[in-house]
């Protein structure tokens, strides 16, 4: 035992040594440092940053697999962040054309002052992780394990392609690019704060569900529908009331306006049409909803790929007057509701509901609102509904964001103080306020104990972890297409041959068929945002484009990847909130599916026509959003057919739910 304990004893001194003589070359400052690149594409060029404590004496020379590029001491200087002490130089426009591994030697005449390894990859491989994450999810309609399968593929690619790599690289997923999406190397601390809002909000939704406040906002409404048309339009008005989320949204609008609308002989595939035409088009357009969070999240990783400083909540406010589909989606639904006309299936569906008093089809088939998660939130049985418990808490949210953007901004002017603004402090301040106040109000009035209250909130908490796990694989994937340089590569094929102005269209076209395919709008804004705006960024800089004449293209782009990902989550029949809205308005999912489709192929063609095409060609979203409203009220003017009023009761049966 002796003997093994002294060897014991001898390792640990060892261990010790080691670990001191390397702290201690860890604290010799090293005054002049680069980072190589994991890997580079083969004839593509990329950008190399040299590091250095003080601007050196005489010119230095990097030397990239045999190719040398000189570097002037006023190339030094100091970066963006003003507390930096170093200075930096960026050596643009480097590449190599050889295949393989190659070194890289930065240089002060014949003395070597630090170098590094790197490998090429055949530039074409860049692009499969992402193809490959799109290609499984067409597949298996499955967003997560294609996001995780495209981020295996490209954390292997940063390995060059070798047998070890195809380990190590799987472990990377978890070890490297999941866990700095969430906690960045750099002390970044926007995606953590864009997760915490985003499950805060989540419990407050919970809890103003449970106390019954939510449902006291629907049956405010429910009781002025008089007439079918009020009807319409007052479950219209409902899912504008409850705009923070498209799951509350379904289940609340449904489930409270369907017996209303039975009454009123209007089709359950009308109700499921106004359910889902109210959820994600709103939702994903509105400032304060459990959206918001996600894209953020989605628009700061993508511009963080480009040199332009603005925050990502100014540049999402920018592109809101270009996400012409939900804008144009919300427009027709009022448009039907309020002109009482239809048309195709669904002119069809409310003629049999009208005259034999058929909500559903003879031979439609409806599933029990458990089935879908009902019971992720659910109404306490025999809590006083009150509106006020709903109302003050999101009042409050709303309040507390803008003040919050008042506070930390810095301007003159509105636009200044919103574009200097840290909107992720404002939105976790604000969530954190109204979820403490809708507690403190479900406990104070003894509505829900203690106990209650938490578990509600868990429930609402719980009802958003799925999008905050594709959010997480989402920036894992961003980061993998910035390791890769795919927007390089994707620039080098495309930058010749497209047109900037006729991205946003293409775009659109592009994120409406994934997600259709896909069924979630959610997975299809994580898989192109991270693509996208660093190609529009790269061919606006390839035209000579500037942002401040011609930024509508860059704000253009990123609205119709939310636009065109909710055309597809809303028409695609395996999307969860096109699933939900049929549960929750009792219709048949294929009947809804099959009403609805016409509806959205038309406000879609118009938001691609009038809205894309001319915006992308300089026209004012001004001119380009009244122009597609009025073209839209002209076809259902001019293709829709009037529906009765009243339905002649004296000459039907009752209204039959056939349920």
């Amino acid at each position: 035992m002796r003997p093994l304990r002294l060897l014991i004893l001898v390792a640990s001194l060892w261990s010790i040594a080691v670990s001191a003589a390397l702290a201690q070359d860890d604290r010799a400052p090293r005054q002049i440092t680069f980072e190589p690149p994991r890997v580079v594409l083969t004839g593509i060029a990329f950008d190399q940053t040299i590091t250095a404590a003080a601007r050196p004496e005489g010119p230095l020379t990097l030397t990239v697999a045999g190719e040398s590029y000189e570097i002037a001491p006023d190339a030094f200087s100091p970066p963006d962040d003003s507390e930096a002490v170093t200075l930096q130089a960026t050596v643009s426009d480097v590449t190599v054309g050889q295949g393989g591994d190659f070194s890289m030697v930065l240089s002060r005449g014949d003395e070597t002052l630090a170098d590094g390894q790197s490998t090429t990859l055949p530039a074409w491989l860049s692009i499969l992780p992402a193809l490959l994450a799109i290609g499984a999810a067409l597949v298996t309609r499955q967003v997560i394990p294609s996001l995780f399968l495209g981020i295996a593929l490209g954390s292997w690619f940063t390995y060059g392609l070798s047998i070890s790599g195809i380990w190590f690289g799987l472990l990377d997923v978890i070890q490297i690019y999941v866990l700095e999406a969430l906690v960045p190397p750099n002390g970044a601390k926007s995606h953590m704060q864009i997760v915490i809002f985003t499950l805060m909000m989540g419990g407050m939704i919970g809890i103003i569900y449970r106390n019954g406040g939510a449902h006291a906002i629907a049956a405010r409404i429910a009781s002025m529908a008089k007439t079918r048309r009020r009807t319409q339009l007052g479950s219209c008005g409902l899912g504008f009331a409850i705009f923070f989320s498209t799951y509350a949204n379904s289940l609340i609008v449904g489930n409270t306006m369907r017996p209303v609308t039975d009454r009123m002989r209007i089709s359950r595939e009308k109700l499921a049409y106004i359910v889902d035409s109210t959820a994600a088009p709103l939702a994903s357009i509105a400032i304060i909803s459990t959206w918001i969070g996600y894209q953020l999240g989605l628009i700061e990783e993508a511009m963080g790929e480009i040199s332009h400083s603005e925050s990502a909540y100014s540049i999402f406010l920018n592109a809101l007057p270009y996400n012409f589909y939900p804008i144009f989606a919300l427009a027709m639904v009022i448009m039907v509701g309020a002109t009482g006309r239809d048309f195709g299936p669904m002119a069809k569906a409310e003629r049999r509901a009208l005259e034999t008093g058929q909500v559903i089809r003879k031979d439609g088939q409806t599933e029990d609102d458990e089935e879908e998660g009902g019971d992720e939130l659910t109404l306490k049985e025999g809590v006083p509904q009150r509106s006020i418990n709903a109302i003050l808490p999101i009042g409050l949210l709303i309040v507390m964001v803008a003040a919050g953007i008042y506070v930390t901004g810095d301007g003159d002017s509105i636009r200044a103080i919103m574009g200097s603004a840290d909107g992720n402090t404002a939105l976790v301040w604000a969530a954190l306020v109204s979820v403490i106040l809708a507690a403190a109000m479900s406990i104070g009035q003894r509505i829900l104990t203690v106990n209650e209250t938490m578990a509600a909130w868990f429930a609402g908490l719980r009802s958003v972890l799925f999008v905050m796990i594709i959010l997480t694989l989402a920036w894992a994937l961003s980061a993998i297409a910035e390791d890769l340089h795919t927007a390089s590569f994707l620039v080098s094929i495309l930058g010749d041959t497209i047109a900037p102005a006729w991205l946003p269209a293409l775009l659109f076209v592009l994120s409406a068929a994934v997600s259709f395919a896909v069924g979630t709008s959610w997975g299809t804004m994580g898989i192109l945002m991270p693509l996208a705006v660093p190609l529009i960024w790269a061919l606006m800089q390839n035209a000579g484009l500037s942002i401040e004449e011609d930024g509508h293209i860059l704000y253009a782009t990123i609205g119709t990847i939310l636009a065109g990902s909710v055309w597809g989550d809303h028409c695609s029949p395996i999307s969860d909130t096109t699933i939900i809205s049929s549960v929750a308005s009792g219709s048949d999912h294929i009947d809804h599916v099959r009403t609805q489709i016409p509806y959205a192929l038309t406000v879609g063609a118009v938001a691609l026509a009038l809205g894309l095409v001319p915006t992308g060609y300089g026209v004012p979203w001004y001119l380009t959003l009244p122009a597609g409203i009025a073209v839209l009220f002209g076809v259902v003017m001019i293709v829709g057919r009037p529906m009765a009023e009243r339905a002649e009761t004296d000459k039907v049966a009752d209204p039959q739910p056939a349920e």
